[in-house]
């Protein structure tokens, strides 16, 4: 019996036995290189290449499996696995590369499991045309495959960044990718901005990724940015649905790309098993032919949207999707940015075309210099056949005309083939024609190779030509992350009465009224005062309205109680306003029931249903909340119609009647002149009326609008010195 020895080191034997193993993982296996496949992706296409796949009828699956062992040495089932979520049935690929026909199950679902290889069939999609493109013109280099029986391609040609158009994930040893897809037409439109301009701003074209499960991407501008600048970083993305009021159901259409429908049942039915989803009555799939449909019925007097914010909260319904655009580089894994992907991409697809142009220009610089054999021959076609009828043995035949016509060995061997019918005018000219062809054709490749900017415009027009034929319209939507609130349990918000102050300068007081009563004189800013007081509920909602037509939602709870004695919470620092954003109203509601009246200087009024600031999705801002086209005087929140006075700087006073303003469901609405002003008068002040207003409120009323309202009364002008004086 052999003895051997024990004393290896560890290192060594991981050195010896495990890097090979994880090199080749993450060299041959789990990494996508730069034209956006793994080798097991691009075995399987260049095999139903290879089979005539392209443009032809579908054949049995199992054929295709069976011919693809040749190139791959895995096993049947993996390699059908990876054909299925290459397929358009599987709807993994935004833009799927085949064509497939019979069951081939759906990403989106656990359990739909695809059918046998010998049921289904496929072929290529016609976008494999730009994918296998000039192939044939060493565009690539070709390597043998696993037993050196036949070559393979070492990368495809791509004519199009499809690294970045189609989702890749894979766990190689010690690290993984994880790359996004994006819309085909955003990533063509990108790649040519990039091309004409290095500095591109890229978030600019490039909006956001895009997936085959359509869903809607919670957007944060910094967040992509970080993403497309480092390759690494996280978005969320969260289902849609729809609600039918008659049948009282919640249907979900689209999911997150990161989960599954089963994931999301199971989660839900979990949660009303456990007593704290009681909102739902019953749960189906109803998955069909026609797409995803998972449907939730409700019981009565629920509020579906709340019931979704919680919904998207407790289940994969709102999912994370995290980068890492770690790709190979000349067999090297690195992580790239979009800029730094395509900037490489760039220079792959421009070596495809510098090869193709060197290919073709090879191809006619040969076929010229046998053309300017045979027209040295057809300057005495006598002399040739002379040649030729008195060499006495064949193999001299060629020697003899290289001789006579002072010819190479190639080109002879070609004019020595040529046959008798074509020693006529009609082939002498179509060869003459042919020749100054051939001149033109490299003339134009040589100068297409000797220029950069040539080259450019081949890949800006392939791409240009690409984004028309196969580009199609986002899936995934964008909403913003100011337009998304967390869910938070009503029932764990405290409901009690609290008093709120507003400032003129922007501090919120949220003061109890026992605190009030208790507390000493309210603690303001040096030259600040108090612009609003209300008296309301802690679960009442808030809405800011600011200087840049932006109003900012909050709830009341969202706030600390505080004493009179201390200053209060900075609004524009807690709700997060833009640069120089201030506040000029506070609305505080529970219902949105009633309206906002805005006064504006240059004597418009308008009224806005403030249902109109009610969103489904609880979101923290809007935007264009009232005209931009005038500047605000003065809000007022009414539950029914008031009268408001309206102050001129030429003097005149208007008082009106609200219900003489049409309420207008456009938040930007500029309202209805109310007040007529000539010259540079504006409206300077607007107030609700009260019984003490005026001395006789009556003089100033009007029942039309506009009109240009009466002149301030003597006594009138007195008791308004009054009321400033205190």
């Amino acid at each position: 019996m052999g003895e051997y020895s024990t004393d290896q080191k560890i290192t060594d034997t991981l050195s010896e036995n495990y890097m090979p193993y994880a090199m080749s993982v993450i060299v041959s296996r789990a990494i996508p290189e730069i034209d956006g496949f793994k080798p097991s992706h691009r075995k399987i296409l260049y095999t139903m290449y290879k089979m005539g796949l392209l443009g032809t009828s579908r054949i049995k699956s199992a054929n295709i499996v069976g011919q693809t062992m040749k190139l791959n040495p895995h096993g049947d089932q993996a390699i059908y696995e990876t054909m299925v979520r290459l397929s358009r049935g599987h709807d993994a690929l935004i833009l799927p590369f085949v064509d497939s026909k019979g069951n081939f199950g759906k990403h989106y679902s656990r359990d739909m499991a695809y059918a046998a290889a010998r049921y289904t069939e496929a072929k290529l999609e016609p976008i494999c045309n730009e994918i296998f493109a000039n192939i044939d013109s060493d565009t690539v280099d070709f390597v043998d495959n696993y037993d050196s029986s036949t070559k393979e391609p070492r990368l495809l040609p791509t004519t199009f960044p499809n690294i970045l158009v189609n989702s890749n994930m894979g766990i190689a040893v010690g690290m993984a990718s994880s790359i996004c897809s994006f819309n085909l037409i955003e990533v063509c439109n990108t790649t040519i901005e990039l091309i004409k301009n290095p500095e591109h701003d890229i978030s600019s074209t490039l909006i956001a990724p895009d997936f085959s499960t359509g869903g809607s991407i919670i957007f944060s501008d910094k967040q992509m940015r970080d993403i497309y600048a480092t390759g690494r970083g996280s978005f969320k993305i969260r289902a849609k649905y729809n609600y039918d009021k008659k049948a009282n159901v919640i249907e979900i259409t689209e999911i997150p790309y990161t989960t599954t429908i089963e994931a999301i049942a199971d989660k839900i039915v979990e949660l009303v098993k456990s007593g704290s989803l009681k909102e739902i009555s019953y749960i189906r799939d109803e998955t069909d032919l026609g797409g995803m449909r998972l449907v939730l019925d409700l019981k009565r007097g629920v509020d579906y949207d709340k019931l979704m914010q919680k919904l998207y909260k407790q289940t994969s319904l709102e999912d994370s999707f995290g980068c890492n655009f770690n790709i190979l580089i000349a067999d090297t894994p690195q992580v790239f940015g979009v800029r730094e992907i395509l900037t490489e991409w760039i220079a792959f697809r421009t070596e495809c075309i510098r090869r193709r142009l060197y290919y073709d220009l090879c191809k006619k610089k040969d076929r010229y210099h046998l053309l300017e054999g045979l027209r040295l021959i057809l300057l005495d076609i006598d002399k040739a056949v002379k040649i030729v009828r008195e060499t006495e043995e064949e193999n001299a035949v060629i020697p003899n005309l290289m001789i006579g016509f002072g010819i190479d060995e190639i080109q002879a061997t070609f004019i020595a083939e040529i046959k008798l019918r074509n020693l006529n005018k009609e082939y002498i000219l179509k060869k003459i024609a042919e020749t100054n062809d051939l001149v033109n054709d490299i003339k134009n490749i040589e100068e297409t190779l000797a220029s950069k900017a040539k080259v450019r415009n081949i890949i800006i027009k392939e791409l240009t030509t690409i984004s028309k034929k196969y580009g199609k319209p986002r899936r995934t939507d964008i909403i913003s992350e100011h337009e998304v609130e967390e869910y938070v349990e009503q029932e764990n918000i405290e409901d009690y009465p609290v008093n709120l102050f507003i400032t003129k300068s922007g501090y919120l007081k949220k003061i109890t009224p026992l605190s009030l009563r208790m507390g000493g004189e309210q603690k303001l800013k040096e030259g600040d005062k108090i612009s609003q007081s209300l008296s309301i509920t802690n679960r009442t909602e808030l809405l800011f309205f600011t200087d840049k037509c932006q109003v900012y939602k909050a709830k009341m709870s969202d706030f600390a109680d505080v004493k009179a004695s201390v200053m209060g919470d900075f609004v524009a620092t807690i709700l997060e306003f833009e640069e120089n954003e201030n506040l000029l109203f506070v609305a505080a509601t529970t219902d949105y029931v009633g309206s906002i009246i805005i006064a504006f200087k240059t004597g418009r009024v308008s009224k806005v249903p403030l249902s109109s600031y009610e969103t489904k999705t609880n979101r923290k801002k809007l935007i264009n909340a009232f005209s931009a086209k005038d500047e605000a005087v003065m809000f007022f929140q009414i539950i029914e119609d008031i009268n408001i006075a309206l102050y001129a700087t030429n003097g005149k006073v208007l008082v009106l009647n609200t219900a003489l303003v049409a309420p207008k469901s456009t938040k930007s609405t500029q309202g209805i002149k109310a007040l007529t002003m000539r010259g540079k008068n504006y409206l300077e002040k607007a107030e609700a009326l009260e019984e003490d207003t005026f001395c006789n409120a009556d003089y100033y009323k009007t029942k039309n609008i506009p009109a240009v309202g009466s002149f301030l009364r003597a006594e009138d002008k007195q008791k308004e010195q009054i009321v400033l004086d205190i």
